[in-house]
């Protein structure tokens, strides 16, 4: 009889101090997250998005820059729209064009006529990174004249052609091509290969 006597009591306490309660205690109780879902702060997709677009129209720009071709245009009114739909758009247009540009830039217009000068004009141990301090640099000897008057910007932000990729050191060339030089800076090489 003590037993249930006392477990009646228990639970009188027990409920008497869950109803009187104080306010201010059931109030600073946190309430439980639904079931389902996370506490986490949501990642703000908006500003991933954007800095994607932002990575792969300078992606785009710096190909054409390197092939010298008209600059894409961008609709920055889009991009202010804080649209997911609409960014996603923007991005995957972006991505796009990127790829288009990058596949363009990889086969440049006569590729092979510019990897035989390469063949001759090269350094045997060092290829596309020669600079033999002969006053010329790069797989295709290009020297300083040339790159300022080519290629400017590689020269400003990368150094001498010597430090340029395979990639950019042809369409440096080629841009000295379209100038309307063709192949008579590398006389002798171009003479080699039957370009000149």
């Amino acid at each position: 009889m003590h037993k249930y006597l006392a477990t009646a009591c228990a639970l009188s306490v027990a409920l008497i101090a869950g109803v009187y309660a104080p306010a201010s205690i059931a109030e600073d109780a946190p309430e439980p997250p639904p079931v389902g879902t996370t506490t986490e702060p949501e990642t703000d997709v908006g500003n991933f998005l954007l800095s994607q677009i932002v990575k792969y129209r300078r992606e785009t720009w710096r190909w054409e820059r390197l092939m010298s071709v008209p600059r894409t245009r961008a609709s920055r009114v889009a991009e202010r729209n804080n649209d997911r739909e609409q960014r996603e758009l923007i991005l995957n247009a972006w991505k796009a064009k990127a790829e288009k540009r990058r596949r363009q830039a990889a086969n440049p217009p006569r590729r092979q006529q510019w990897l035989c000068i390469h063949r001759y004009e090269r350094h045997p141990r060092q290829g596309w990174a020669t600079a033999t301090g002969n006053g010329y640099y790069g797989g295709l000897q290009m020297d300083l004249t040339f790159q300022r008057t080519y290629a400017p910007e590689l020269l400003r932000t990368k150094g001498t052609a010597n430090r340029w990729t395979a990639l950019e050191q042809i369409w440096v060339a080629e841009r000295a091509y379209r100038s309307g030089r063709g192949f008579h800076p590398w006389p002798n090489t171009a003479r080699y290969c039957g370009l000149l």
